[in-house]
């Protein structure tokens, strides 16, 4: 790293410091914590913890900030993240790419929850933007679409076989809406940005075709995985692009992470093109005018629409299933359906029985039929008064609302998630993370006798991931998260995917050996001697 580039960093974070820190007193504060001066990244994460255990959960501090819960997760999981590589900083010391970008990434967030919350005025700009800063981010984020479109037309030079494989992998349908929305002869360019990226960073694509550009080991060291950073460094560019489909401009701070995303991103792809390993050159997408940047721009809002690009870049494409599963709930309503028409079937019998007596037999002897209809109209109507789980819940006041139930196992309530799963209602292994942070036992042991409500499609990729980043913060792999990974963990692709993290935090920790490396070793490995 060159002199000027280490003062240009340090500047950057000591304005993203400075942001944080202030942003820290008012979301505080809107918090019910009363703070006389914001400190380092550690002790905002703690004071958070302590909002919510007098708050009564992160669903009250959701609630106060005016997020949800998707979004609050990745709140504190950026936080945690920016703590343990700055835990603490003193003006003046040197500064690396990875500390610039996770305060850059925490800022960003900063400013997306004063959006979400008005009570909210900190600033978060860290330098001022004009028009010129405007039309180099465009020029960035249109360089870097250009750059992944080649790199996928250089793996797929036939383009038959780039469309057949599209089908495969995505569906046939979204292949004709890309066809009509792109260029003639472009498939790619109708594509939205997360599904041009998910062609790049989708794990096998990533194996078989790019992994070879991207092994540099100066840049994209955020995480331990290269293609794990690359997947997240163009999520938040779809962020920034959503932007431009809203027609606002973009903020100073997302036109700070392009200016360090750019290079991460497209320094490899440039030394393969200079050594002759792509044909893909960089360098030369950059190189373009205000009237192609416009066109872009328009390109980019057609294809997005006004809802932008909600879908987030993944780790792998999901190929289309042929049928939906029914969920338990689906199929309970089945069979209740089918077994109340098997009764309507009999009354309707019963009735024609006893009009067929009627018509048949004398008076005196007919009277006896009704009775036996009536018994059995009694006997349905009794079972129907007896009381349900749902109706027990109506009765304590509680509706029937999946909120209630992830309150419940947030605070080991097993009467109230029993009655909830006794209901039919479903739930989601995301919904257990706080549960297994706390301890929470008893209400996690009765969750896996309801093993088959658990719907959650792919539930282990954030299971992992969270339980991953728990241990990196000292949390403990227990006997009930070893239980959780065994029942909902243990399908062939789960354990393939997990050997792969395994082996590439052996590559990590070969190639660049220290105490963070050889830890993130030792969960995946850990993680994986479980499932396996």
């Amino acid at each position: 790293m060159t002199h000027s580039t280490s003062l240009r960093n340090r500047e950057q974070f000591e304005t993203c410091i400075g942001i944080i820190r202030q942003a820290s007193i008012e979301i505080l504060l809107l918090l019910d914590v009363r703070v006389s001066e914001g400190k380092d990244p550690r002790w905002f994460l703690e004071q958070l913890e302590n909002a919510r255990q007098s708050l009564g959960g992160w669903g009250a501090v959701a609630q106060r900030l005016k997020l949800n819960d998707a979004e609050l997760t990745q709140f504190t999981m950026q936080l945690r993240h920016l703590q343990q590589l700055v835990p603490q900083y003193e003006s003046g010391q040197d500064v690396s790419e990875n500390q610039l970008i996770a305060a850059l990434r925490f800022v960003a967030a900063l400013e997306h929850l004063r959006l979400q919350q008005p009570l909210l005025t900190y600033p978060t700009s860290t330098e001022t933007v004009n028009g010129e800063a405007q039309l180099k981010g465009l020029s960035q984020l249109r360089a870097l679409e250009l750059m992944i479109s080649g790199l996928v037309y250089a793996a797929w030079p036939d383009g038959v076989k780039l469309r057949n494989h599209l089908k495969t992998q995505f569906g046939q349908d979204r292949v004709r809406r890309w066809l009509k929305l792109g260029e003639r002869n472009d498939v790619l360019s109708g594509m939205l940005f997360s599904e041009l990226a998910l062609m790049l960073v989708d794990k096998k694509e990533f194996s078989r075709h790019y992994a070879s550009l991207f092994n540099d080991s100066s840049v994209l060291t955020l995480f331990a995985d290269p293609r794990k950073t690359l997947q997240t460094l163009l999520n938040d560019i779809r962020q920034i692009r959503n932007t431009l489909t809203a027609q606002k401009p973009l903020s100073a701070i997302q036109l700070t992470m392009l200016d360090t995303y750019y290079p991460q991103i497209a320094a490899p792809v440039q030394r393969a093109f200079n050594e002759g390993r792509t044909t893909v050159n960089p360098a030369s997408l950059l190189t373009t005018d205000v009237d192609e940047l416009n066109a872009f721009k328009a390109r980019t809002v057609k294809k997005a629409g006004a809802g932008g690009d909600i879908f987030e870049v993944g780790e792998d494409i999901e190929r289309p299933e042929r049928r939906a599963v029914r969920s338990p709930e689906q199929r309970i309503r089945l069979v209740s359906g089918i077994l109340w028409g098997a009764v309507g079937v009999m009354v309707l019998a019963i009735i024609g029985g006893g009009v067929m007596l009627i018509n048949s037999t004398p008076p005196a002897r007919a009277v006896s039929e009704p009775p036996a209809q009536a018994q059995v109209l009694t006997n349905t109507q009794n079972e129907q008064d007896t009381p349900t789980s749902r109706m027990q819940l109506t009765r304590m006041g509680i509706t029937w609302d999946e909120s209630n139930l992830r309150s419940a196992i947030d605070r080991n309530d097993t009467r109230i998630a029993q009655l909830f799963l006794k209901g039919g209602m479903d739930w989601k292994l995301s919904w257990t993370e706080q549960a297994l942070s706390a301890g929470n036992d008893e209400v996690l042991t009765l969750l896996l006798r309801y093993q088959r409500q658990m719907v959650e499609p792919r539930p282990c990729r954030r299971f992992t991931a969270t339980l991953s980043h728990a241990m990196l913060n000292g949390e403990k792999l227990t006997g009930q998260r070893k239980d959780y990974l065994r029942a909902f963990c243990t399908r062939s692709a789960v354990v393939e995917r997990q050997r792969y993290e395994t082996e590439q935090a052996k590559i990590r920790n070969k190639a660049q050996p220290d105490e963070s490396t050889r830890q993130w070793l030792a969960i995946q490995t850990a993680i994986y001697n479980v499932i396996r």
